[in-house]
């Protein structure tokens, strides 16, 4: 016998649904949170260490996408335990316009060092850990964003699919990072790491305008140049 679409019992079981893809929601934004911390740190220690404008900068977006990250965690983990969203909605709002600004400076920090980096020549240091966090990052960030994009399908979450967007883009960014390591350790082009980091702006700037925008407007920001899923972060 089937059960009607408005019967209670086919409510209780949508809201049974629902409920566990806020928790697992929940569990691969806090995974997220933890490889973006691991990704920050490694990537601005070994820059450090390196003398790589590019691996910096790497690591510092890590940092931003950590509150961004941040935010949207609080959001679900708030509807999972049936809380108002009132507070994470002010606090998107807040986070947009630190998000903003925070992608703004480092499109400045990138420019304004890449630049030194070329006119004085400038040769980054082989940096095998950063090879590594690459290639780390280019094989996990997919499968989260794949992941995000079928719980943001199940929610009907513009957030969440906003998220899986930055995910796809820290995976293209890891890409050039990937790139311009190898070309420094392998070829000994000293000019790569400048290069490959001016290459990132192609992924900061949409990311800085997109968020900007949406703090302007009163919403919070998902940055990543993706206007279709930064509309709304309501659900």
């Amino acid at each position: 016998m089937s059960v009607p679409l408005h019967s209670p019992a086919a409510a209780t079981g949508a809201a049974s649904e629902r409920a566990e893809a806020l928790r697992a929601g929940v569990r691969v934004e806090a995974l997220t949170m933890g490889w973006m911390t691991i990704e920050a740190g490694v990537a601005i220690g070994a820059g450090l260490l390196a003398g790589s404008v590019l691996l910096v900068a790497f690591g510092v977006d890590s940092v931003i996408e950590l509150l961004t990250g941040g935010v949207l965690l609080w959001r679900l983990a708030t509807e999972a335990r049936g809380g108002t969203l009132a507070r994470v909605e002010r606090a998107e709002r807040r986070a947009a316009w630190v998000t903003g600004i925070g992608l703004a400076l480092l499109c400045v920090y990138v420019v304004a060092s890449a630049a030194v980096g070329l006119l004085t020549q400038t040769r980054a240091e082989r940096s095998l850990m950063g090879i590594a966090l690459a290639v780390a990052a280019l094989l996990l960030m997919p499968a989260l964003a794949w992941r995000k994009r079928v719980l943001a399908a199940r929610l009907g979450s513009a957030a969440l699919r906003g998220d899986a967007a930055c995910s796809i883009t820290c995976a293209y960014m890891a890409a050039t990072l990937l790139v311009g390591l190898l070309a420094n350790a392998a070829f000994g082009w000293w000019w790569a790491d400048s290069a490959a980091a001016l290459a990132l702006l192609i992924w900061l700037v949409p990311e800085a305008r997109e968020t900007l925008a949406a703090a302007r407007e009163g919403r919070g920001g998902c940055g990543c140049g993706d206007d279709d899923v930064c509309e709304s972060n309501r659900d």
